[in-house]
């Protein structure tokens, strides 16, 4: 009787262990969106303002389209690197940097409603001193309007910075011990 039982019970334990070992393939699905740099001429440029130079380079725009609509599915990006140089005889404190998109006729070229506005940030401290470089990443927003019209004739800087002339005071306080 055991023999009777044995064998299928082993036969059926080999069949499930040959069945689960199999290799499945599975079919991945091809991603729906694309990711595609746009370069920009030029990709490098320096601009000399009163107490500093700002070296913008690598600029380039990502976007993500849809394949099959070749629609875009979120705000592009403009990339780069971003350097400034402190040509003046004072610290300069960074305080903001926003990046203004102008049309071919010099009018800006706005953010929808549903679009993020994004400032340029600036991580690890922004003071500059006197003849030194401060050096970031660039990833801000870009229309969507801009990018699908290729309208963007020019990118306007607008940098707000204090200059701070460097002072020390030494002041003593008198103490007594009681």
């Amino acid at each position: 009787m055991f023999k009777r039982f044995f064998f299928p019970a082993m036969g059926l334990i080999f069949i499930f262990i040959f069945n689960s070992c199999e290799n499945k393939t599975e079919v991945a699905e091809a991603p729906e969106t694309e990711e595609i740099t746009v370069a920009l001429t030029p990709s490098n440029k320096e601009i000399k303002g009163e107490l500093f130079t700002l070296n913008l380079s690598d600029l380039k725009i990502i976007k993500t389209t849809n394949k099959s609509t070749k629609e875009l599915t979120t705000t592009p990006s403009l990339r780069g690197s971003l350097k400034i140089s402190n040509n003046s005889t004072n610290i300069l404190d960074i305080k903001e940097m926003t990046i203004q998109y102008l049309d071919i006729s010099g009018n800006p070229i706005p953010f929808k409603d549903d679009e993020k506005k994004v400032k340029v940030s600036f991580y690890g401290g922004s003071s500059i001193q006197p003849e030194k470089d401060f050096e970031t990443t660039l990833d801000v927003k870009v229309p969507m309007a801009a990018v699908k019209e290729k309208s963007i004739k020019k990118i306007r800087t607008h940098v707000v910075y204090i200059p701070i002339p460097l002072k020390r005071e030494s002041m003593d306080v008198l103490l007594k011990m009681e």
